[in-house]
């Protein structure tokens, strides 16, 4: 009988590990190579790829990224900056194989905790992280079955966000979607990403990203950079400035966005993650959107424990109230050297 080889490959393997990643059932976004390109091109975080082979044949995949921060922890990820990740597997024993490596890796790189973003509990014996969800939905063929499915209140703020006169553009406008995106996560009180890794997903996926703008009177109100994948749309970084709540403006883009995914035959919407007892979890579900737990594993290394690297942290809460009182100018320009370690 064959072995199956465990390698770590480079870009020259983008195509034929993508070919992989695209027939799996369980692939995510996330899983595309392109995604360890943005991450190693925007934050020069070392990022391995680990792939199974049988018969010169991938039988699995693993993106792994290694995030080294003073302030935020030693953690090997898969995968980094994404919501969703873990090991994509023809089979149990590949899967096994694929962990083991990670896992030696993790210790060879003396990090804190190698970490599994995973959709499902595969590792049992490892410890996991009950805080995150994700909400995803079928979409229907037409824009008035869809409006339709959304619960009556949340209905009646979509159709109040219609009357506000509002318009949308879909493109590539980066420099509108920064503008709104980083007003909306300083008001949160999160450091921000630098404008260069939203400009670097666009070109690593240009036909599979757009932007979506809300304009008022042409005043930019709201954004969101979206990605599809396999007939899901994933509205994945969004915002509104000062104006956005009193117009709705919110509540227009995520419909608008549902318009336009209909156009394009796209039959899911996934909302993404949230934490539980948060606004953005209030809100999804409001849109009638079901949560699902998020398994997220870990195997430590040097950690005795799990790392509680979240805003819900109560050691956070003071950086927070300052950091929402930051010139958005100032968070503009300080939040990239912090954001670049949350992964």
């Amino acid at each position: 009988m064959t072995a199956i080889n465990i390698k770590y490959v480079e870009e020259d393997y983008k195509d034929k590990w993508d070919s992989y990643v695209h027939k799996h059932k369980q692939s995510t976004f996330f899983h595309l190579f392109a995604w360890r390109l943005a991450i190693e091109k925007t934050f020069k975080h070392q990022c391995y790829s680990l792939v199974a082979e049988k018969d010169n044949e991938i039988v699995g995949v693993l993106p792994l990224g290694h995030i080294k921060s003073m302030l935020f922890g030693n953690t090997l990820i898969s995968s980094p900056f994404a919501v969703y990740g873990g090991i994509l597997a023809d089979n149990q024993e590949t899967y096994a194989l694929l962990r083991d490596e990670a896992c030696q890796l993790a210790r060879k790189l003396n990090v804190d905790h190698l970490e599994l973003r995973n959709k499902n509990r595969d590792n049992p014996d490892w410890p996991t992280k009950e805080l995150y969800v994700y909400f995803s939905k079928e979409l229907k063929d037409n824009d008035d079955e869809n409006l339709k499915l959304i619960p009556r209140k949340q209905r009646a703020m979509v159709r109040k966000a219609i009357k506000e006169d509002l318009e949308y553009e879909i493109g590539k406008d980066i420099s509108s979607f920064y503008q709104a995106y980083s007003e909306s996560v300083r008001n949160l009180g999160t450091p921000v990403f630098p404008k260069k890794l939203f400009q670097s997903l666009l070109e690593s996926f240009p036909d599979n990203s757009d932007v979506l703008k809300v304009t008022k009177d042409s005043r930019l109100v709201a954004s969101v950079l979206s990605f599809y994948y396999k007939d899901e749309v994933l509205p994945y970084y969004g915002g509104g400035t000062s104006e956005a709540r009193a117009l709705k403006a919110n509540d227009f883009m995520y419909w608008a966005l549902m318009q336009h995914a209909t156009k394009k035959g796209i039959n899911s919407f996934d909302y993404g993650r949230s934490k539980e007892g948060t606004g953005s979890y209030s809100f999804k579900k409001n849109w009638g959107f079901e949560p699902t737990p998020l398994y997220y594993e870990y195997y430590l290394v040097k950690s005795k424990q799990i790392s509680e690297i979240n805003p819900l942290n109560p050691k956070y809460q003071l950086f927070i109230k300052m950091w929402r009182k930051l010139p958005l100018w100032l968070s503009q320009i300080i939040g990239p050297f912090l954001a670049k370690d949350l992964g």
